[in-house]
């Protein structure tokens, strides 16, 4: 491994504190920096884990020829903006899920990162977190067979959350299942035709002028004869935490437990029929990590469960995947090669989100993605 360091500051101590222990003992950076607006916890924070430069202004810290690269964790309508600005500044980022809010910030994130020659990549948990990379490991050794058909969920109560959550489109936050449909085999979505279903309560409908309980969307996988069925619900649907993703494949299929901690159901083709279903406990995949990381994979930052950010726990702490993340931006920098997903995949998977949102609210009209959402063969 490289001894190469990257100077990396981290953008908000809500979610983002998950990241620092795990950026302090990564052997490929330096965490110099951190952003928060308000000093009382910036000063909390960065005496507990000794982190030398502190700003209250996120315009200040890009100023700091210093520092490399920022981890974007702020309110998911600051990421476009934020990572935009940082990309001018000469900033590699890495900035949590979604990319952005609108097509246009999409496209200008990923105009900016490839004319100024930087790294962006969308740290969407569910692509490296232990489940999924059990199933590509399955898909690359071959025991799955010819992949037929993927789907994902992700079903959420937002009742309580703050600010800009209430009533927020279903699909406007749908990195969580398109990821991994599209991840698995490295693909881009072509086009997408979504349905919305059931109405929330009416004082949910003028934040965003959605009514929509659950939004269900096909996904046409480009150059590819598969289609993928995601969907989504964050009010008014009884239903436990869950981010869900399976694969049907000619040998082997794999299905997500229907209550959250259960085992995967495996389903082996050309088996006695009673014997075609099996639980298989999904392995830790730690294995790939530097060592001084591993442990991060079954270990958050906190031990007492009343200081863990509210999506890590409801999460079943994101399967593992905050190290996986870590490890694979510093090491495309390093590398000096893409990360997945870079900066076109990236928006690609946000832009299905948005664009299934704009068909539902359409009927069900097919819309096609954008060009800036391809990768250029």
């Amino acid at each position: 491994m490289s001894n190469k360091k990257i100077n990396v500051a981290i953008i908000g101590l809500g979610f983002g504190a998950e990241f620092i222990p795990i950026y302090k003992k990564h052997p490929n950076a330096n965490l110099v920096a951190i952003c928060q607006r308000t000093k009382s916890k910036l000063d909390e924070i960065g005496n507990a884990f000794d982190i030398p430069k502190r700003f209250t202004s996120y315009d200040e810290l890009l100023k700091d020829p210093d520092i490399h690269a920022v981890h974007i964790n702020t309110p998911i309508p600051d990421h476009g903006i934020q990572s935009i600005k940082a990309l001018k500044a000469g900033k590699h980022v890495a900035c949590t899920v979604p990319m952005a809010t609108t097509v246009e910030e999409c496209e200008e994130i990923v105009r900016l990162s490839q004319a100024n020659n930087l790294t962006y990549m969308m740290m969407e948990t569910v692509v490296y977190a232990r489940e999924f990379l059990f199933m590509k490991e399955l898909y690359e050794k071959g025991e799955l067979g010819k992949v037929q058909f993927i789907k994902a969920s992700h079903q959420q109560d937002m009742d309580g959350w703050p600010n800009y959550w209430p009533g927020l489109p279903p699909m406007h936050y749908a990195t969580h299942c398109v990821g991994p449909v599209l991840g698995l085999l490295r693909k881009e979505a072509a086009y997408v035709s979504c349905f919305g279903s059931g109405t929330i309560r009416e004082e949910l409908h003028h934040h965003y002028n959605s009514p929509y309980a659950v939004e269900t969307t096909h996904i046409k996988l480009k150059d590819s004869d598969l289609s993928a069925h995601v969907y989504r619900s964050l009010f008014d649907v009884a239903r436990q935490y869950r981010e869900s993703f399976e694969v049907y494949g000619s040998k082997k299929t794999v299905e997500w437990p229907l209550i959250e901690g259960k085992p995967l159901v495996v389903h082996t083709a050309k088996r006695p029929e009673p014997e075609i279903p099996e639980e298989v406990e999904c392995p830790d995949y730690a294995k790939l990590l530097p060592e001084p990381i591993q442990r991060f994979t079954t270990k958050g930052v906190y031990d007492a469960d009343d200081h863990q950010h509210l999506s890590f726990t409801q999460g079943a702490g994101h399967g593992g995947s905050h190290p996986h993340l870590v490890h694979e931006f510093l090491s495309a920098l390093v590398q000096t090669r893409q990360p997945y997903p870079n900066a076109t995949q990236s928006a690609n998977i946000t832009c299905v989100g948005i664009l299934a949102h704009e068909s539902a609210k359409q009927g069900g009209k097919i819309l096609e993605l954008p060009a800036f959402t391809f990768s250029k063969k």
